[in-house]
């Protein structure tokens, strides 16, 4: 499935609009990652375990998204957006994304 975060397919036209299709994600940040974080933080560098995390979160709620294009009879998903948030007080990771589910030519 294409998934693009433009309007359109390049070389392809549009032959039906489905309609908006959506994952979403929220993970789970555990104590001891959180405080490896904020050691890093103070010392520099990047967070690994939550950049794992972060790239678990996305993927899930992008395979979300195209399962349920795919239901609907997609074979492509334009506009896509993504929106990373923390909840419950930070201690959850939450990932979207949403797009137009499509058929193409």
């Amino acid at each position: 499935m294409i998934v693009t975060t433009t309007p359109s397919v390049e070389g392809r036209s549009i032959d039906t609009y489905i309609g908006v299709v959506t994952g979403e994600a929220i993970l789970g940040a555990n104590i001891f990652r959180d405080l490896f974080a904020g050691i890093r933080d103070i010392i520099g560098g990047r967070s690994g375990s939550y950049e794992k995390v972060l790239r678990a979160a996305r993927e899930a709620a992008f395979k979300e998204m195209q399962e349920e294009a795919a239901q609907r009879g997609a074979n492509a998903i334009v506009g896509v957006d993504l929106d990373y948030e923390t909840v419950s007080q930070g201690t959850m990771l939450m990932v979207t994304c949403s797009g137009t589910a499509v058929v193409l030519r």
